[in-house]
């Protein structure tokens, strides 16, 4: 039975090939089982970082290898016509050179993040993902260029064919291309880091990702809005990480029998409420209290003050909006709201000619 041939092979062969393949999935296994139990424990033990990306670069790269072999192997010693048999020649050509590319693709990968993915401030670098994916690309360019001119392509009419294709291309993608200028202008402006909090034409929120086409910016609702490079550094782009301080503005109507007295005494109580107010600004030249207006139903106080970097902008303005009420409740200072005055002559009937409302 194990002499009967199958498609010019005996039975034997094929399953000797067989046992060769499953023979490299086991091999793989044992492999992963080794790099678990052993290298990479000692990897992580160790304080240089280095050892941690050359097994990161080489894991999986060896074990595809190890697999390639073991169905090159169990592939060429059964018997195929020739032109198969060249196919194959070809195809692990290619596979063998994009393997190699792909342990230098994840080796630059892994580099780049320890030694240039983080400022010395520990904050993420900006332009971290455009430089990497842009490595990135480059690398497996060159690596698939290499393994074409391996199996005789002829790479200079290759790239003619292409150049010719490609300003067509480029007149498709000039909005692809706009981007990546942005993403570099983002760059080498620095407007913001991944991670800062940012409000772009409306569109508040932390950046999460900035990429060779688009940003992303992680809303308050959680959710995720994505811009293009391109309009990013077309418009105004407000870094509200970078401000030292918020100002917070309030408008306070006060009721039209208010002596001058207690507005005084308003102004006073407001510009001395931050003095014991947490994460606000006891600056005397960051407090502004004023008696800015006279409006149809109220006296206008208009009061700025300052929250701290530090301090959350919802709690620290909720505390100092209770303090104000609670401070003018006791200081008998009564808050206006819209209101009517009738004025009724008593000599007369009353209709619409005879009172007046102000």
């Amino acid at each position: 039975m194990l002499e009967q041939e199958i498609w010019g092979n005996t039975v034997e062969n094929w399953v000797i090939s067989i046992f060769i393949i499953v023979g490299a999935f086991i091999l793989v296994k044992l492999l992963s089982l080794l790099g678990k139990k052993v290298i990479k424990p000692f990897t992580n033990s160790t304080t240089n970082r280095v050892d941690d990306i050359i097994y990161y670069s080489l894991e999986s790269p060896i074990k595809f290898a190890v697999i390639l072999l073991g169905i090159w192997i169990a592939i060429h010693r059964l018997v195929y016509p020739d032109s198969f048999v060249k196919v194959v020649d070809n195809a692990y050509r290619i596979l063998i050179i994009l393997d190699i590319t792909w342990i230098f693709a994840r080796l630059f990968s892994g580099l780049l993040q320890i030694y240039w993915g983080y400022k010395s401030d520990g904050k993420t670098n900006t332009m971290m993902p455009v430089i990497k994916r842009t490595i990135l690309v480059v690398v497996w360019i060159i690596g698939l260029v290499m393994a074409l001119s391996n199996v005789g392509v002829n790479i200079s009419a290759l790239l003619g064919t292409l150049g010719i294709g490609g300003i067509a291309f480029a007149l498709a993608a000039q909005d692809t291309v706009k981007n990546i200028f942005g993403a570099f202008t983002i760059f080498t402006d620095k407007p913001f880091s991944i991670g800062d909090t940012i409000n772009v034409n409306g569109s508040e929120g932390t950046v999460v990702d900035v990429g060779v086409r688009s940003t992303k910016i992680l809303g308050y609702d959680k959710r995720i809005t994505t811009l293009p490079n391109y309009k990013i550094t077309d418009t105004s782009i407000v870094n509200i990480s970078s401000e030292p301080m918020r100002r917070v503005t309030v408008k306070l109507g006060l009721t039209y029998d208010t002596t001058p007295e207690k507005m005084k005494e308003a102004l006073d109580i407001l510009r001395n409420i931050p003095q014991r107010m947490e994460n606000v600004s006891d600056n005397p030249s960051d407090i502004t209290a004023v008696f800015t207006d006279y409006t149809d139903s109220a006296l206008i106080i208009t009061y700025y003050y300052y929250i701290k970097k530090q301090g959350d902008i919802l709690k620290v303005t909720s505390d100092m909006n209770l303090e104000i009420l609670t401070s003018f409740n006791k200081a008998g200072l009564d808050f206006a709201f819209p209101t009517q005055t009738l004025y009724i002559n008593k000599n007369e009937p009353v209709n619409s000619d005879t009172y007046t409302v102000s």
